[in-house]
């Protein structure tokens, strides 16, 4: 056993060796599962010690444009910056990118050198080294790890932030000042980004460079799921002068973003939670009212409201009601369904229901600000 000083002057025991992270595996949106690593006690104490000084260094050097996994940032924050930047600075081409399996790819060597650039005590790096080369037990078998840093471990995020920092951040925002020919706005969650331009030859160039960006790192782009496409305030005109259809959607952290107009004709982006997950999700509800439909209705009911209420407070944002109502109508239908199946006799009038479904149901109504609003407020 060794000590750690943490920054309050408490010595913390560490062991010489790390111990792996256990694996455990959970369900993705799309049907595939996720692999995350849980870390002992002992190492989840040390690391939120050493995450708790690295980020009050690296948080002087992120660059504006990072939102994941950052102190008084969050999913929202980045949203209402893409959603900004794409009205106001003339962006007409949309560049979707997602690194492929980028928590998997992590180079230890790299992410070594990126921190040494930055920390001079070796026992900080000598910690972070026993964590990434720990590996995972999984079906009591000890895997060694030669790459990547565990999904679930809490240093993981901070990892993340940092390796993207030196090879993504720096980089676009140098491309952006030395070749760019319009204006690019950049925003990126974790491993997600969405980049603006103006001109469609700026956007090839960008993504054949990042590619080659990536490669020299071990990482690459997600050829599925990383799209170029044609969106902004003159998609809808330029497409329709050439014969096309509406500019096509991409989706960024949960939302579908549209080419819109408001009331008054003028340019709108419009945010939608995506299809899949909200389908997902009430296939799920359904499940667990099914399988709820014996306990008693008000016991059934609250647990209905917190799980109802607290996806509203993620996607109730300004033009997204409509598609929550109309879930919300699929998650009462499926209530009074179960409600109906608790005896052979099925008597549930939609007048008795509808007095139940409006003491539990929780209102729908914006959980959020207009984006202009909350962005200039916190940007100076």
């Amino acid at each position: 056993m060794s000590e750690y000083r943490h920054c309050t002057g408490k010595s913390i025991p560490v062991r010489t060796c790390a111990k792996p992270s256990r694996r455990v595996h959970i369900p993705k949106a799309d049907g595939k599962q996720r692999a995350l690593g849980i870390a002992s006690l002992e190492d989840k104490v040390v690391q939120q010690a050493v995450v708790t000084v690295l980020n009050t260094i690296y948080e002087e050097d992120f660059l504006g444009f990072s939102y994941g996994f950052r102190q008084g940032r969050s999913q929202h924050d980045a949203l209402d910056a893409l959603m900004v930047g794409i009205k106001s600075r003339n962006v007409n081409w949309i560049l979707d990118a997602d690194i492929a399996a980028f928590f998997d790819e992590i180079d230890h060597d790299w992410m070594l050198k990126f921190l040494a650039h930055r920390i001079a005590d070796r026992r900080i790096l000598r910690l972070i080294c026993k964590w990434l080369k720990a590996g995972v037990m999984e079906g009591g078998r000890r895997a060694a790890a030669t790459k990547g840093t565990p999904q679930g471990a809490v240093i993981s995020p901070l990892l993340a932030n940092i390796y993207l920092h030196y090879v993504l951040d720096l980089w676009t925002r140098q491309w952006r000042h030395r070749h760019a020919r319009g204006k690019v706005i950049a925003v990126r969650y974790a491993d997600d980004s969405v980049f603006g331009f103006k001109s469609e030859q700026d956007a090839r160039r960008f993504l054949a460079a990042m590619q080659e960006r990536l490669g020299k790192f071990g990482l690459t782009l997600n050829a599925t799921k990383t799209r170029l496409i044609e969106f902004g305030r003159f998609a809808a005109s330029a497409r329709k002068r050439r014969g096309q259809d509406k500019p096509e959607t991409f989706d960024f952290l949960g939302f579908t973003h549209c080419c819109s107009t408001s009331r008054q004709g003028l340019f709108q982006v419009r945010r939608l939670t995506v299809k899949k997950r909200m389908r997902a999700k009430i296939a799920q509800i359904r499940v667990e009212l099914m399988r709820r439909r014996h306990q008693p209705i008000a016991m059934v009911g609250r647990w209905l409201n917190r799980v109802v209420q607290g996806y509203l407070n993620y996607h109730a944002v300004p033009g997204n009601l409509y598609r929550l109502g109309g879930m919300c109508k699929d998650i009462g239908r499926a209530w009074r369904h179960a409600l109906m199946r608790r005896s052979q006799r099925p008597r549930m009038p939609w007048s008795r229901f509808q007095r139940i479904a409006q003491r539990f149901m929780p209102p729908i109504r914006n959980a959020h600000p207009y984006p202009e609003e909350r962005f200039y407020a916190s940007h100076t």
